[in-house]
């Protein structure tokens, strides 16, 4: 079944090539959607695909790329938007 899941992810978790690490694992899953830094320091995601492939993801920013360090991760039910790549967002 596909979802889609809106997730916010707080701490050290700018300049640590996140963007880059999340579109990696995204596309290893075959999730779909984006990622994007937020003004307030933090990282917005959309994530589009099969639940299991989106729930292993949402799981994977919970420890972030080796150089982060991830406070928390907020994920929420969203609207599917089609999206068929996973792209980063300026």
């Amino acid at each position: 079944m596909r979802i889609a899941k809106s997730v916010r992810v707080t701490g050290l978790v700018q300049g640590v090539f996140f963007r880059a690490w999340t579109r990696e694992k995204a596309d290893a899953l075959g999730v779909s959607g984006w990622v994007r830094n937020c003004p307030d320091g933090s990282l917005e995601a959309h994530l589009e695909g099969n639940e299991p492939a989106v729930e292993q993801l949402v799981i994977l920013l919970r420890r972030g790329p080796p150089s982060a360090q991830v406070k928390e991760v907020a994920a929420e039910e969203a609207e599917a938007g089609n999206a068929d790549r996973f792209e980063i967002r300026h």
